[in-house]
C-alpha cells in the first residue's frame, strides 16, 4: 500500500492538473506516465553503466547517445523548474519520439508521446514526486499506479475501463493461470486482467523468475493485450512495466473488426471484461467472427472472439451482460448451445447489480469455459453471489475491514461477514464444483445444474431458471379461533375509546 504522505502529494498534483487547465484525468494519467518512463529509463542506462564499470569493457546498450547525458532524469531532475521545463519540451519528448531502436511494446508506444503539462512549476512538482518513488520496489510503484488509475474511474471520466480490483483477482484466481501459459485480454484498457495474473503467477509459481526459459516466457511471451485507444495502450503498458513485467505484448487492435489470422488457437487462457456497446453493422465485423455466430451485438460477438482466440484446452473467465444468459434471439441460443454442447462451460456466476457502479448498474455475470470443440460439458456450477465487500450503491463503500474484503481475505470470514463478502466461499466452493457442490439442492446459494436440464430449456442459463425458492409456511388456523381474537381486539378498543371519553369529559 502506498503511505498517507505519498497518496496526499498525489492528490495535490492532480488538483494542480486540473487548476492548470488539464481536466482530462486520461491526460494526466499520460503525462504522469511519461515522465515515469523517463525515469525507468535513466535507471536502465544506469544498470548498464554499473555493469560495463564492473566488466571493464564498453556499454553493450546505450539508451540515451554519447553527449546525450542531459535528457537523462538524473540530469534534468536538479535543474531549476524553468530550465527542466525548457530541456523536457524542447528535447527529451522529441528524443522519445525517435527511440525506434527499443524494442519493446511501451518503447513504440511512446514514439506519439507529446508534452502538455503547463507550467514549469507543475513539472516540478511532478519530478520531484516521482524521483521519491522507490522505483525498485515493484509493490510500491504499482500501488502508486494503481491508485493513479483510481483517480481516473472516481474523476467519473472513462469509467467504463476499470474492473474493481477485487472482480478481477476473483477471476483470475477461478482460472488460477500457470506459468507456461499464454494470457491474453482482447479488450486490455489499462490492463488490469494481465497486472493481476503476473502477481498470481509471482505469488504461487515464484520459478517464473528464477527458471531461465520460465523467466523468458514471463516478461516476454506470457502477456498480451489489445487496445484500439493509443492512449490506453501507453497506459496498459506502463501499467505493466510498473508491475515488473519487461516485454508485454500490448498493442493495437480492433478486436471485433480485424479478422484474426495469426491469432486463431493461440491463447490458453483468456481473462476480460469487454465493453459491450450495442450493435455493430455487419460490414464492420470481423467475417471469421460471423462465420461462428451470425449477429451484430457486440456481446456476442466478443464470445465468439474468446472461443476463436483460445487454443484447445483453453480457459477463460469473462464478464458477460445478463442478457446473454436468457436472450431469446436465434443467435443467443446458438452460442449458449455452442458453449454447452460443443464446448465445456465451467461455470455461471451471478454478479451484484451494483458491483460496476456508479459508472453502470447493469446486471452481469462471469461465465467460465473451457474449449474443447469436442463438448465435454457434464454439469454446469451455478453461484448466486449477491455481496461482494462493498456498498452497492453509488458510493461503493468497503463494508468491512481491508484484511477481510476480497476472494482471499487475510483473516477468516463469521457467517455475518459472509454476508457482506460472498467471494472467499464462492472461490472455495468452486474449488468443490466437481465434487461437494453436485449435491447441493437448487435452494441454496450455489449448485449444479445437469447438460440434459439446460437443453430442455434451450440453453437458458439464468440462474433463476434453475434456483428454488423456498416459502415460509402459512401457518393455518381455525376460522372460530380467528373471529375469537377479531371480538378481543374489538373489546379492547372499546375500553380505550370509553376511557378516552371520560378523560375529555
Amino acid at each position: 500500500m502506498i503511505t498517507g504522505e505519498l497518496r496526499s502529494q498525489i492528490d495535490a498534483i492532480w488538483n494542480t492538473f486540473w487548476t492548470g487547465g488539464i481536466s482530462n484525468p486520461l491526460e494526466v494519467i499520460e503525462q504522469i506516465t511519461y515522465l515515469l518512463f523517463l525515469r525507468r529509463l535513466d535507471d536502465l542506462h544506469t544498470l548498464e553503466e554499473n555493469k560495463s564499470a564492473r566488466l571493464k569493457r564498453p556499454m553493450e546498450r546505450r539508451i540515451f547517445p554519447e553527449g546525450k547525458d542531459a535528457l537523462r532524469w538524473s540530469h534534468f531532475k536538479n535543474q531549476s523548474p524553468a530550465a527542466m521545463f525548457a530541456t523536457v519540451s524542447d528535447r527529451v519528448f522529441p528524443f522519445l519520439k525517435t527511440m525506434g531502436a527499443a524494442d519493446s511494446t511501451y518503447a513504440r508506444h511512446m514514439k506519439d508521446a507529446r508534452f502538455t503539462i503547463p507550467t514549469p512549476a507543475l513539472l516540478a512538482k511532478v519530478v520531484d514526486l516521482i524521483d521519491n518513488v522507490p522505483m525498485e520496489d515493484r509493490d510500491t510503484k504499482g500501488d502508486l499506479y494503481e491508485y493513479m488509475l483510481g483517480k481516473v474511474a472516481t474523476a467519473g471520466t472513462n469509467g467504463q475501463f476499470r474492473t474493481p480490483r477485487h472482480i478481477i483477482r476473483l477471476m483470475v484466481e477461478l482460472i488460477a493461470p500457470g506459468p507456461k501459459d499464454v494470457i491474453c485480454d482482447p479488450a486490455s484498457g489499462t490492463c488490469g486482467f494481465l497486472v493481476a495474473a503476473n502477481e498470481f503467477l509471482r505469488e504461487h509459481h515464484p520459478q517464473v523468475l528464477t527458471d531461465p526459459a520460465l523467466k523468458k516466457h514471463f516478461h516476454e511471451h506470457a502477456f498480451h493485450g489489445f487496445d484500439f485507444d493509443n492512449t490506453m495502450l501507453r497506459i496498459g503498458s506502463m501499467n505493466m512495466l510498473l508491475h515488473g513485467v519487461e516485454n508485454p505484448d500490448v498493442r493495437y487492435r480492433d478486436s471485433l473488426a480485424q479478422d484474426h489470422a495469426g491469432e486463431e488457437d493461440r491463447y490458453t487462457v483468456i481473462l476480460a471484461n469487454p465493453p459491450f456497446a450495442g450493435s455493430l453493422d455487419y460490414e464492420s465485423t470481423a467475417k471469421d467472427l460471423q462465420a461462428v455466430v451470425k449477429t451484430k451485438k457486440t456481446e456476442l460477438l466478443f464470445l465468439a472472439l474468446f472461443l476463436r482466440l483460445l487454443k484447445a484446452g483453453g480457459r477463460a473467465a469473462v464478464i458477460v451482460p445478463d442478457g446473454v444468459l436468457f436472450g431469446s434471439s436465434k443467435a443467443h441460443k446458438e452460442l449458449r448451445r455452442m458453449l454447452v454442447e460443443d464446448h465445456k462451460l465451467d461455470a455461471v456466476i451471478s454478479l451484484p447489480a451494483g458491483v460496476f457502479r456508479p459508472y453502470a448498474g447493469v446486471s452481469t455475470a462471469i461465465l467460465c469455459f473451457t474449449k474443447t470443440n469436442s463438448g465435454g460439458t457434464d454439469r454446469v456450477w451455478f453461484y448466486d453471489c449477491d455481496a461482494d465487500g462493498w456498498s452497492l450503491d453509488d458510493k461503493r463503500n468497503p463494508l468491512l475491514d481491508e484484511a477481510k474484503l476480497g476472494p482471499v481475505p487475510a483473516a477468516k470470514l463469521t457467517a455475518d461477514e459472509h454476508a457482506k463478502n460472498n467471494l472467499p466461499d464462492l472461490l472455495a466452493r468452486w474449488r468443490e464444483r466437481a465434487d461437494s457442490e453436485t449435491k447441493r439442492k437448487r435452494t441454496e446459494q450455489s449448485f449444479s445444474v445437469t447438460k440434459a436440464d439446460l437443453a430442455a430449456q434451450d440453453y437458458d442459463l439464468s440462474i433463476n431458471r434453475y434456483k428454488e425458492v423456498v416459502h415460509a409456511e402459512v401457518q393455518h388456523r381455525a376460522p372460530k379461533e380467528i373471529l375469537k381474537e377479531l371480538a378481543t381486539l374489538e373489546e379492547e378498543i372499546q375500553r380505550e375509546m370509553k376511557t378516552l371519553e371520560g378523560m375529555l369529559g
